[in-house]
C-alpha cells in the first residue's frame, strides 16, 4: 500500500511538471488544480530545491526527488511493504 502511495505521489509530480510548462489562469478550473498540487507536492520539493542547487534557469529537484522516491519504492517492494 506505501508503494502505491508513492507512485501515487509521483504521478503528481510529473502531473506538476508538465504544467509548469503552460501559463495558467489562476482563476480558472486549471488553476484551481496547479494549487492544489502545488500545495500538494512543495512540503517535498520546497526542501530539496534549497538543497539542490538550480541548473540556469532548469529547476532538477523534481528529478531528484522522484528517483529518490523511485528508490525508496523499490526498497519498500522488497520488504513487501
Amino acid at each position: 500500500m506505501i508503494s502505491g502511495l508513492i507512485g501515487l505521489y509521483t504521478l503528481v509530480i510529473f502531473v506538476r511538471i508538465i504544467l509548469s510548462w503552460f501559463p495558467i489562469n489562476p482563476s480558472g478550473p486549471f488553476g484551481q488544480v496547479a494549487r492544489v498540487l502545488f500545495q500538494v507536492t512543495e512540503p517535498v520539493l520546497g526542501p530539496a530545491r534549497r538543497i539542490i542547487p538550480s541548473i540556469g534557469p532548469i529547476d532538477i529537484s523534481p528529478i531528484i526527488v522522484v528517483v529518490g522516491l523511485g528508490f525508496v519504492q523499490s526498497f519498500l517492494a522488497g520488504l513487501g511493504l
